[in-house]
């Protein structure tokens, strides 16, 4: 399994990503966190904005579809997007993983 994180600026436009991961079956979970504040820097200058997080569970077989979906629908001019391996995932969550997020039929 696999575990992606983003941001968005509002809880709006992370229900919006959530909902529509979730309707293309791209994974089996999409969790939003927040508000959280994040500091970076942008274009030189330091910043501090209040966003929203979301993560991602899925099956690496998801990963390319997922994130092209992501990227399409993402508000951000350069969005965060980190995907990590979990080392391990209990098995009765990962049959639930991979039974609900099981490519639709045409």
């Amino acid at each position: 399994m696999l575990i992606a994180w983003t941001t968005v600026a509002t809880r709006a436009e992370a229900d919006a990503l959530a909902a529509g991961v979730i309707a293309a079956n791209l994974a089996a979970c999409v969790q939003v966190e927040g508000p959280i504040t994040s500091h970076y820097r942008w274009q030189g200058k330091g910043e501090a904005t209040e966003e929203f997080r979301l993560c991602l569970k899925f099956l690496p077989s998801q990963l390319l579809a997922l994130e092209a979906h992501v990227l399409r629908h993402h508000p951000y001019q350069t969005p965060e997007w980190i995907v990590v391996r979990a080392e391990h995932v209990g098995e009765k969550y990962l049959s639930w993983a991979q039974a609900s997020s099981s490519p639709l039929p045409l």
